[in-house]
């Protein structure tokens, strides 16, 4: 068991949706009215949870619903997650949130939470589900504001310096941005228009373009004193100049801002070269850079400046993606391949078993204020999995739940997944050899998945 302290051998029971006991000392055994889990030669984890996501739902079934991305996700060992509101409508006020909560509460097999979209002029729709800062709104299920500061999918774009201080002055919660300067794009897309190969991505939407709205989001939020989360770091220039800015809300000390930062699998693992072998199937934004981006990433991950990992899961058909560049469309699936990703990397010694667990679940818990997430022990909820850290599966397209049917990481050996997910006590997922690499889902939709609740912050 991967614990807050320490990884040890033990038991672990879950009485009504909870936690009720861990022990190291002696066994336990199972009761009448309990199902067993034989857990010998795995790993148990809390469940993790992953801050961003992209159902496509409402308007784009054909990619992704929130059932799908749900199955998705808990093949993956993802017990909540965060979607995002760039949908078709776009999500930006609190009667499209309850519809979505109403939508998830259906289809959804795991926790969910919604995050709601800014635009320059909705500051008393955002007030409406989140407050402000001298006095909060704690909807259950409501996780906080995006704010894409530059142009990438959807119609949702607050780019202008007036109207990002009205939102950062004016609401509560959590902010957290799609940081890429809008200007800097508009004028870059002229020195690469015309281009067809995938690496005019990378040199379009550069280092310095994400690193200028970075800034001037952690400018706004220090003036304002408002929580700040930068979603999807890319680049070792932000990473770097960010050191010594962002930590967790723990460790936080003074009466500055909290400001955290997440990076993702994908930016973690492939560089220019995979680009090059790929193509647009690795196009996202911001997009995949270069191996020196990779490694700076790694060491601020090791440094405590990023603080946990996300997937930005957001499929697109391979018919979408076909298009070529400039024209298909940005975005990955990533849900269920993240945690095997990532243990992966732990196996081969880039980083720890505990390292992933803090990660992927403990500090997003912490990052978000999650009442009950991200740690095994007695009180939490009981959302944990199983994984095993010596069987290797290659990442095929055939045996994806998400409704894309593909993978980036297609080919790819990797330890790690996930065997059995449980959801408040409720299994949920299997992945056994009679099962097969895919694996199978336990429940029917809207059981065991339940709206996050969260801490509001000040």
């Amino acid at each position: 068991m991967v614990l807050p302290e320490a990884t040890k051998e033990g038991d672990l029971r879950i009485r009504n949706g909870v936690i009720d006991t861990i022990a190291l000392s002696e066994r336990l055994e199972p009761l009448e009215d309990e199902l067993f889990i034989d857990g010998r030669g795995l790993h148990l984890m809390p469940g993790m949870i992953d801050p961003q996501c992209h159902f496509r739902d409402p308007g784009q079934p054909e990619k992704e619903d929130l059932g799908s991305g749900s199955a998705a996700a808990v093949s993956g060992g993802i017990t909540s997650f965060l979607d995002m509101p760039n949908n078709k409508p776009s999500i930006t006020n609190l009667e499209g949130m309850q519809m979505k909560l109403d939508t998830a509460s259906r289809k959804c097999v795991n926790n969910y939470g919604i995050v709601i979209g800014a635009t320059p002029d909705n500051v008393a729709d955002l007030q409406e589900a989140v407050g402000t800062r001298e006095e909060p709104i704690s909807i259950p299920g409501i996780c906080g504001i995006k704010i894409f500061m530059g142009s990438s999918t959807g119609t949702l774009l607050v780019n202008e310096r007036e109207a990002l201080e009205s939102i950062f002055n004016g609401t509560g919660g959590l902010i957290a941005v799609h940081a890429e300067d809008e200007k800097r794009l508009v004028e870059r897309f002229e020195d690469i228009k015309g281009r067809t190969d995938m690496a005019a991505h990378a040199e379009w939407r550069d280092d310095v373009t994400a690193l200028l709205a970075t800034q001037l989001a952690v400018e706004l939020a220090q003036e304002s004193r408002h929580r700040l989360h930068v979603l999807h770091l890319t680049s070792g220039l932000e990473a770097d100049w960010l050191e010594g800015i962002t930590t967790l809300p723990s460790k936080h000390e003074g009466d500055s801002a909290i400001i955290t930062t997440e990076t993702l699998p994908q930016h973690l693992t492939f560089d220019e070269t995979d680009v090059a072998r790929e193509g647009t199937r690795l196009k996202m934004n911001p997009p995949i850079r270069y191996a020196e981006d990779r490694e700076k990433l790694w060491n601020q991950m090791k440094k405590g400046t990023i603080q946990c990992i996300a997937t930005d899961h957001a499929p697109h058909t391979l018919e979408a993606k076909a298009a070529g560049f400039p024209d298909a469309p940005s975005g990955m699936p990533g849900v269920e391949t993240s945690l095997a990703v990532m243990l992966t990397h732990a196996k081969d010694g880039t980083c720890s078993i505990e390292d992933v667990v803090r990660w992927m679940s403990t500090n997003v818990a912490d990052c978000y204020n999650m009442i009950g997430k991200g740690r095994l022990e007695e009180g939490a909820d009981g959302d944990v999995v199983l994984v095993d850290m010596n069987h290797v599966q290659t990442v095929e397209d055939q045996y994806s739940w998400s409704r894309v049917g593909w993978n980036p990481f297609h080919g790819r050996p990797l330890v790690g997944w996930a065997q059995i997910t449980v959801v408040a006590g409720q299994p949920v997922f299997e992945r056994t050899e009679e099962t097969g690499p895919k694996g199978r889902i336990l429940v029917e939709p809207g059981q065991a998945g339940q709206a996050i609740v969260m801490t509001p912050w000040r």
